[in-house]
């Protein structure tokens, strides 16, 4: 009866939290699929989306959609196929949920998020949207969803953490990003260009680390700010040692693009200090190059002479530590 009341006094923003934990779930009324007013919705818990046919929020802009439950398969992508000028989706899928397919085909869409639960498993999904400029992809669950994503021409912002080992259908569809955030051990293979890539934050985990890092040096050819961040986890005293494959050509970005240089969470091992090493030495137009360190691991001093008398390509790069 609330929903219906602000409905009738042509809402423009509406936003719902219904607890995940109740006995029964909430189910919206219909006049919110036809609410002419209606900018930015959002809905959060224990609401159970049953669409009706008739359909139409010809005003809707931002979606927002955390955990709530699908009455039919079909629910979410007869909803999103009424939203004719959708600029904004942010989908959560928790354990919870009943969809087996996740599909997005939305023209308009600019920004779309997708949170994808560690016990969460998709049959599927695909993403079709043309206007899209910024992506954000989280997947917690280590099993790989087969997945259909394409037409991204636009894109120039991405977002990407993923914890399962395939990388290939979705590294294509995002390889037009100037910025990119990516978190992942998985590697992809080769005939991928991110010719318009600027600035990279590449968080490592575990598995062929150095790897990733020689991979995307050598498919950014425009590269001007890297950061590498290593992550740790609890058992980071016994992190593997991988040997650093240095790229066999020095990378177009090391001779031409990359200005800037940071690297967080430094751990000072054999391997670490010939990446950093490499960059320094190769990086013709670097301008600045941090390193922080987790100084707990690595003893300050000795981090500081190590990467101080090593050779630098850029006679103007500052080297700072912290």
């Amino acid at each position: 009866m609330w929903v219906v009341v602000v409905l009738s006094r042509y809402v423009r923003e509406l936003e719902i939290y219904s607890s995940c934990y109740q006995d029964k779930q909430n189910i919206l009324p219909s006049s919110l699929y036809t609410c002419k007013s209606l900018v930015i919705l959002k809905l959060n818990g224990g609401i159970l989306m049953d669409v009706p046919r008739m359909v139409c929020l010809p005003s809707l802009k931002t979606l927002v959609l955390k955990g709530v439950n699908y009455f039919k398969q079909e629910s979410l992508q007869r909803l999103l196929s009424n939203c004719p000028v959708l600029e904004d989706l942010v989908v959560n899928l928790c354990h919870h949920d009943n969809m087996g397919k996740f599909i997005v085909i939305v023209p308009s869409l600019q920004r779309l998020s997708l949170y994808i639960g560690y016990k969460r498993v998709l049959d599927e999904f695909v993403i079709d949207t043309p206007s899209l400029e910024y992506f954000k992809l989280v997947d917690r669950n280590y099993d790989s969803h087969p997945c259909l994503i394409e037409n991204m021409p636009k894109l120039t912002e991405a977002y990407v953490d993923v914890r399962s080992t395939d990388l290939q259908s979705l590294i294509g569809s995002i390889t037009s990003v100037k910025r990119l955030i990516i978190s992942s051990k998985a590697m992809f293979g080769d005939g991928y260009i991110f010719n318009r890539l600027e600035r990279l934050t590449l968080h490592v985990l575990e598995e062929n680390p150095s790897n990733l890092l020689s991979q995307f040096l050598k498919d950014s050819p425009n590269l001007q700010e890297l950061e590498y961040f290593s992550e740790l986890d609890d058992s980071y005293e016994n992190m593997r040692m991988f040997p650093w494959n240095q790229p066999s050509i020095v990378p177009e970005c090391l001779l031409s693009s990359l200005q800037k240089f940071t690297w967080s969470q430094y751990l000072g091992r054999t391997q670490d200090r010939d990446i950093a090493v490499y960059i320094l030495k190769n990086a013709c137009c670097l301008r600045n190059a941090t390193i922080d360190s987790y100084t707990c691991l690595v003893p300050e001093l000795k981090m500081i002479k190590e990467l101080t008398r090593s050779s630098r390509a850029s006679t103007t790069c500052e080297l700072n530590f912290s």
